[in-house]
């Protein structure tokens, strides 16, 4: 008899809940095993989904609400002594990447759809003479308020107020005011669910 059909022969609760908890507490001892130089904190029970990857070459933070669930793929590279800290209940369906220079404050029960991205810098460009990646860079902190949702492919690089949903393949790149519904490039408020 294969591995496989052994596996599922296996009851579901066992495979699912039980194997993907195991998988994701070895997840997060295989983090902190790596990264001693800097400073990671789980402040709770989170689940590190298949394809979890921190890079921190130096002394940068990541900090990590209770209840955050990282599905699959997600990746963070903090570089610069750059912060990242993220709120209670916050969830990354797949494939998200934060890149972080100087700092990323996501807060509690934000949604991040497939194949996102929050940057809190870009490319300095407009010089002819001089190759894109020697211009330099321009960073600013980025800040995600409390229950902000971004559906699939979406690029962030401007701030986003609270309970604002962002619509698929939407690109930020402008701040958002709070409890509005933002689409586009760059996205744009075109609908307000403010109590007002």
């Amino acid at each position: 008899m294969s591995v496989g059909s052994r596996a599922r022969r296996l009851p579901w609760r066992l495979r699912y809940e039980y194997g993907a908890h195991w998988a994701s507490q070895m997840r997060r001892l295989g983090i902190f095993l790596t990264h001693r130089h800097c400073t990671v904190e789980f402040r709770g029970p989170v689940r590190l989904g298949p394809g979890f990857s921190l890079h921190i070459p130096d002394h940068g933070s990541l900090i990590v609400g209770i209840g955050v669930e990282f599905r699959r793929g997600f990746v963070c590279e903090i570089s610069n002594g750059g912060r990242v800290t993220i709120g209670d209940g916050s969830y990354f369906t797949a494939h998200t990447l934060l890149q972080c220079s100087t700092s990323i404050d996501i807060g509690r029960r934000c949604g991040f759809g497939q194949s996102t991205m929050l940057v809190d810098g870009r490319h300095r460009f407009g010089d002819p003479d001089v190759h894109l990646l020697e211009q330099g860079y321009d960073y600013r902190p980025l800040t995600i308020g409390d229950g902000a949702t971004f559906m699939a492919k979406c690029t962030i690089f401007a701030d986003v107020g609270e309970g604002t949903i962002v619509g698929a393949n939407s690109v930020v790149s402008r701040p958002l005011p709070a409890h509005c519904l933002a689409i586009g490039a760059p996205a744009r408020p075109v609908r307000s669910f403010s109590r007002d």
